[in-house]
C-alpha cells in the first residue's frame, strides 16, 4: 500500500452549514465507454492548472482465490515495475520529472492508481495508464523484487507495529466463508510459492480495459482530452477472460466468537466488531450517522464518556468498516494504565446500549448530519478526490452521479433509523470482541477476562 475524527463544528458552522450543500457546486462530469469496454470519465475545471488522472480497477484481495491471496495488493506494487516503453524504476521519475506525484492503494474490493499534474502534463499520466494497462512488465526480477518489498512491508506495517494486526485478527473470525476472511496484504507463503504464470494470469483476467474506470479531472479542454484518451486507449484489446467475482453468502455470526491476541504492546486493548450492512445499503446511511454520533470528533459519546470523563482509555472510538458486499461496524478503546479489559468492555458496552435504548437528541442528531454534510462537501475540494469518488461510485454502484446526490440519502435518515440499526445489529450474537494484551500476558487476560 503506497499510501480520524474530525473536531466538534463551531456554533457559527452548525447554524449556517445547512446552506452549504446547498452554496456547493454541482460536479459536473461527462461519462462514456470505448467499445473495448473502458469506462470514462472527465470533469473538467480550469480554475487551477491542475489535473488528476486515475485508474481504478475492479479487483481487490476479495476476487483472489484461496491459494493465492494477497495478488491484488501485490500487483500495486508490480505495476509500478514498467513496462514495454517504461523502463524498471522510471514510472515515479516520469511523474516526478513533469512536476507530479503519483500512489496506488489497494482495498478487499478495488485496487486505485492517480497521478497528480500539472494541467499541461496530465497526457504524461494517460500515457503511463496506458502502459500498466497494455503491456506492464510481468518479469521474474521484478516479481522477485516486489516480493521482498510487500514482505517488508507487512513487517513494518503489521507484524512489528503496535496494534498492527487487529483489522485482520477481527476479519478472519468475523467472516468464514467468503473471500473478506483473509486480509488484503495476503499471505506471505502463497506470493513466495506462486509461479510467474499465476501472476500473468492475474494481469490478463483483470488489467483490462473492460474491468477499468479511468477518470480524468482538471483543467482540461474535454474534446481535447477525449482525443488523448482515443489515441491511448482505444486499441487496447478488451479482455477474454471471466472476471471473477465471488457470489457466496456468509451465513448469520449467531453467536459471540472472543479471543485475546499478544501484541508487543504496553496498553491493553479491547475491539468490538459487529456485522453490518454493506455499503450503499439504507441501513448503511444510518450506521454512518450512528458512528458519527459515538465517534464524530472531541464530544461524540465514547470520547466523552470513556475518555475524557471516565479516564478509562487513552482512546476510544468506532468506524464503519463497509464494504461492496458485507460489513464491520467496530468499536475499540485503548486502555489507560491500570485499567483491565473487562472493565473497559463494560464501559464500552454502556455507551453502545444507551444508543440500543433511547433516540438521539434532536440536537445531538443536528449535529451529527451538520458533520457529515461537511465532509461530504469537503472530500470533494481536491481533483484526486473528485477523481477518486466519481470512480467509486461508478464501480460500485454504476452511478457516478452520487457525488452530487449521496447527500440526500444520509437526510432521510431519522433518529428512529438509528434506533432501529443499532437494536439491529448491536448485539453480542453478532460480533468479534479482542483484547489485545501485552505479550506474556495471555493467559492473565483469559482466566480474568469478562
Amino acid at each position: 500500500m503506497r499510501k480520524w475524527i474530525k473536531p466538534a463544528l463551531p456554533l457559527a458552522l452548525l447554524l449556517n452549514v445547512g446552506s452549504l450543500l446547498a452554496q456547493a457546486p454541482k460536479i459536473k462530469f461527462e461519462k462514456y465507454t470505448l467499445p473495448n469496454g473502458l469506462k470514462v470519465i472527465l470533469h473538467q475545471d480550469n480554475t487551477a492548472p491542475v489535473v488528476a488522472v486515475s485508474a481504478l480497477y475492479h479487483v481487490g484481495s476479495k476476487n483472489e482465490d484461496t491459494a493465492h491471496t494477497g495478488f491484488a495488493h501485490f500487483f500495486e506494487h508490480l505495476m509500478f515495475e514498467g513496462s514495454d516503453n517504461v523502463k524498471r524504476g522510471e514510472f515515479d521519475k516520469y511523474t516526478s520529472n513533469a512536476g507530479g506525484y503519483n500512489n496506488a492503494n489497494t482495498t478487499q474490493d478495488r485496487t486505485y492508481y492517480y497521478e497528480l499534474f500539472p494541467s499541461n502534463q496530465y497526457k504524461i499520466g494517460l500515457w503511463l495508464e496506458s502502459e500498466r494497462m497494455l503491456h506492464a512488465k510481468i518479469e521474474d526480477v521484478g516479481v522477485n523484487t516486489q516480493k521482498e518489498v510487500v514482505k517488508e512491508e507487512r513487517r513494518l506495517r503489521f507484524d512489528n507495529q503496535p496494534y498492527g494486526t487487529i483489522i485482520s485478527e477481527i476479519f478472519k473470525r468475523a467472516f468464514t466463508v467468503t473471500p473478506y476472511h483473509w486480509d488484503v496484504i495476503g499471505s506471505m507463503e502463497h506470493l513466495s510459492r506462486a509461479k510467474l504464470s499465476d501472476f500473468t494470469d492475474f494481469y490478463h483476467t483483470f488489467y483490462v480495459p473492460n474491468n477499468c474506470v479511468l477518470t480524468v479531472a482538471g483543467d482540461i479542454d474535454i474534446a481535447e482530452t477525449k482525443k488523448q484518451i482515443e489515441a491511448y486507449f482505444a486499441t487496447i484489446p478488451m479482455g477474454t477472460k471471466p472476471i471473477p467475482r465471488p457470489t457466496v453468502v456468509e451465513p448469520p455470526l449467531g453467536h459471540e466468537v472472543r479471543d485475546v491476541i499478544e501484541d508487543n504492546i504496553q496498553l491493553p486493548a479491547v475491539v468490538q466488531a459487529y456485522r453490518a450492512p454493506k455499503q450503499g445499503s439504507d441501513e448503511y446511511y444510518a450506521f454512518n450517522i450512528l458512528r458519527t454520533v459515538l465517534s464524530g470528533g472531541n464530544s461524540s459519546r465514547l470520547n466523552k464518556k470513556i475518555v475524557d470523563e471516565k479516564q478509562l482509555a487513552v482512546q476510544s472510538g468506532a468506524f464503519n468498516y463497509a464494504l461492496e458486499d458485507a460489513g464491520l461496524f467496530i468499536t475499540y478503546g485503548i486502555a489507560n494504565a491500570g485499567v483491565q479489559p473487562n472493565v473497559l468492555e463494560l464501559n464500552i458496552d454502556s455507551v453502545v446500549n444507551d444508543i440500543k435504548t433511547n433516540l438521539v437528541s434532536e440536537k445531538e442528531f443536528q449535529k451529527v448530519k451538520n458533520q457529515i454534510t461537511t465532509s461530504f462537501v469537503t472530500r470533494n475540494s481536491t481533483m484526486e478526490g473528485i477523481a477518486e469518488t466519481l470512480a467509486n461510485y461508478e464501480v460500485y454502484f454504476g452511478d457516478a452521479n452520487l457525488i452530487n446526490t449521496e447527500i440526500l440519502k444520509f437526510d432521510k435518515v431519522t433518529r428512529e433509523d438509528v434506533l432501529n440499526v443499532a437494536k439491529k445489529y448491536l448485539n453480542k450474537d453478532n460480533r468479534v470482541v479482542l483484547y489485545y494484551v501485552p505479550k506474556g500476558t495471555k493467559e492473565k487476560y483469559t482466566t480474568n477476562g469478562k
